[in-house]
């Protein structure tokens, strides 16, 4: 930068968008250093060793629709860098009791024909707008809340997404199979169904499947970090691992702005005496979401579905109907824990034989759960498994169970087990943390983390747009 302003910036927090914010100031002429506490660069995209040597294991993220899609990380150079995408065959598979499955394929048609006959035209109605026009769409999704770019695609969105699961769900489909499917994807909102706008998350993902995938990286979601680790490094940017910051007051000057890749609890940590009083109490009363527990396993075979397409699947919702799921997505926001779990299930080493030794394989599940529970879902969510897959836990060899507290304890943006940066109700979807979303009072000083639009997933493209606030105000 020339004249005044900032010459440099501080990049607290090396997850997706701490590195975001960190590549697009570096590649607009700022010097650029990166703090990471922990000793492994990464945030949510780490990998590691959890259950046996040689077995790699995402220690958060596994499947990334919003990676691929990422119209920031789109136009980074990232596989000469390292990365490589792999497509599974299918992006998901929902079994049900009857041994069969309803499939998300690539093809819209193909989707169809796994969907109830009721309700075939009305999903590819539904969806094939929105996928033809998913670069314009997911351009005004994935960023704060303004005049749409696109109207009349936003709109189109808009007008379905911002409905409850439940009530789109049994506004438009009629087979079981068809809202199942629907169900599934929108309860990664981690929110109860019958929530304004939680049929946006459904809407988003299912699109995602169809336009880019849900690809998974070769080697595991540290190899998203090592790629932006290293593109950052080429343009001359620093990056320093096992170096927790306590407070700002050493960072923060005339010409050095810090950004903070931290949950608005962590910004108080490190800050709260440098902000005013009305702010601190606006962070105060932010919201964190329901949490998750994980588990990962190591196994012997591949997991042993009864509906044989779930084996093409990167991921696999079980739930069973949607009424099922609605009632277990229902359950944390009452601070209870459901009987029976919707549980996200990840099989990476079918796809990718890097990941575990030869004729061995890893998994990846979790399930909802009260923000920082420690009620042991582990018995629930293989209990979930064995349903659809009998003998699920004869070929597990190795198991790692991480409750909320372990996931924070690896990434202290994980708070309380909530994996979105905050609860993204609809008070919290679009302005984020505060209605200055990455700004703060105090000049210099911003926050780049899922705690600002466009929230939780690993797409950068909050701290893309924090960078471009700080190049704005410099």
């Amino acid at each position: 930068m020339s004249g005044s302003g900032f010459q440099r910036a501080i990049v607290i927090g090396s997850g997706p968008n701490g590195f975001a914010a960190a590549i697009e100031l570096a590649r607009n002429g700022v010097s650029v250093t990166v703090l990471e506490a922990q000793g492994t660069i990464g945030g949510g995209t780490r990998s590691g060793e959890l259950t046996l040597p040689d077995f790699v294991h995402d220690l958060c993220s596994a499947i990334h629709p919003l990676g691929i899609g990422s119209p920031f990380f789109r136009t980074l150079p990232l596989a000469s860098h390292g990365l490589e995408w792999i497509q599974p065959s299918a992006p998901l598979a929902h079994p049900l009791d009857d041994g069969t499955a309803v499939m998300l394929e690539r093809s819209i048609d193909e989707t169809c024909e796994t969907l109830d006959d009721v309700d075939t035209n009305t999903y590819s109605d539904l969806m094939k707008p929105l996928v033809g026009d998913w670069e314009n769409l997911v351009a005004d999704l994935l960023g704060p809340i303004r005049f749409p770019r696109h109207p009349i695609t936003a709109a189109r969105f808009g007008l379905r997404g911002l409905r409850s699961a439940e009530g789109l769900t049994k506004s438009f489909f009629r087979g079981e199979r068809s809202r199942a499917l629907f169900g599934g994807l929108c309860a990664h909102s981690l929110l109860s169904l019958d929530q304004i706008a939680t049929a946006s998350f459904g809407l988003m993902l299912g699109i995602m499947g169809h336009a880019v995938g849900w690809a998974i990286p070769r080697g595991g979601s540290q190899k998203i970090a090592d790629a932006l680790c290293s593109y950052l490094r080429s343009l001359g940017g620093e990056v320093i691992a096992n170096s927790p910051v306590e407070s700002i007051d050493d960072l923060l000057s005339s010409e050095s702005a810090v950004l903070c890749d931290l949950t608005p609890r962590g910004l108080l940590k490190i800050a709260g005496h440098r902000l005013p009083e009305n702010y601190r109490s606006k962070l105060e009363r932010y919201r964190v979401g329901n949490g998750v527990f994980k588990i990962d396993w190591a196994l012997d075979d591949p997991i042993p579905w009864k509906a044989k397409e779930c084996s093409r699947a990167g991921t696999v919702h079980l739930g069973g109907t949607f009424e099922e799921i609605a009632e277990s997505e229902t359950a944390p926001s009452k601070g209870k824990h459901a009987e029976k779990p919707y549980v996200i299930v990840a099989q990476p080493s079918l796809f990718d034989s890097s990941r575990a030794p030869v004729g061995k394989h890893t998994a990846w599940g979790y399930c909802h759960i009260p923000n920082g529970s420690t009620f042991d879902m582990t018995e629930r969510i293989e209990n979930q498994i064995e349903r659809f897959a009998p003998g699920f836990r004869d070929c597990i060899i190795g198991r790692k169970t991480s409750p909320p507290a372990e996931l924070e304890r690896h990434n202290a943006n994980l708070v309380g087990g909530d994996i979105n940066g905050g609860s993204p109700d609809i008070s919290q979807l679009f302005l984020r943390p505060t209605a200055q979303m990455y700004s703060t009072p105090t000049k210099g000083l911003y926050i780049c983390s899922a705690s600002t639009p466009p929230g939780g997933g690993v797409h950068g493209m909050c701290g893309y747009y924090a960078a471009r606030r700080v190049l704005k105000e410099r």
